[in-house]
């Protein structure tokens, strides 16, 4: 197999630890991204069990199959338009955005994933929104109605319910925070958090 797809890795430091354990079990990687590991030659089915046991052992896992790969993948979506700003068509919504880069119907799209992950796609988008809003309040100068434009809520008011909905504090009061309030984004995928979708 040249080849690898990983679930879990969310961020950089990710990609830095399955590096560390793929190089260090003697396996050159030619290519490595968020989710994705393309090796120099091809690794046997017992290297890939070694493999496979380290990144277990630092909270990863192999996928296996197209339907893991395309949750997978609508997890790097999210993550790329919210935290690495590379946007979608401003024309389209999210959920046709999904449908048309993973090549399968948003309804089964959105099964699928709930089904794999024990939350929604459109919880997993709101937790992911709720990260980059702490990010720009602890590191950012923005102003609120600045934040909430960016990250394309309907108003200002609506950000600050949702937000307070997933943490249990304003904006306001998690700016005095700081970053002590921010989690990695490899923890922002709790299946046991309620999250309400206020409307305008």
């Amino acid at each position: 197999m040249k080849k690898i797809l990983i679930k879990n890795m969310v961020c950089d430091r990710c990609i830095t630890v399955v590096r560390q354990q793929v190089e260090a079990l003697g396996h050159p990687i030619a290519r490595i991204k968020l989710g994705e590991v393309e090796f120099v030659k091809p690794v046997g089915a017992y290297k890939l069990a070694e493999i496979e046991t380290a990144l277990i052992d630092h909270g990863f896992e192999l996928l296996k199959g197209r339907d893991a790969a395309a949750v997978e993948k609508v997890k790097k979506l999210i993550l790329d338009h919210l935290h690495w700003r590379e946007q979608k068509p401003s024309s389209m919504n999210f959920s046709d955005y999904l449908a048309k880069e993973i090549g399968m119907n948003y309804f089964a799209i959105s099964k699928l994933f709930s089904s794999t992950e024990g939350l929604t796609i459109e919880k997993f988008l709101i937790l992911q929104k709720i990260e980059r809003v702490k990010e720009l309040l602890v590191y950012n100068q923005k102003s609120l109605s600045e934040i909430a434009f960016e990250l394309e809520y309907s108003s200002v008011s609506h950000l600050s319910r949702q937000f307070k909905s997933v943490t249990g504090l304003t904006p306001s009061s998690f700016r005095k925070l700081g970053v002590e309030g921010r989690r990695s984004l490899d923890k922002v995928c709790s299946n046991n958090i309620e999250v309400s979708s206020p409307k305008e």
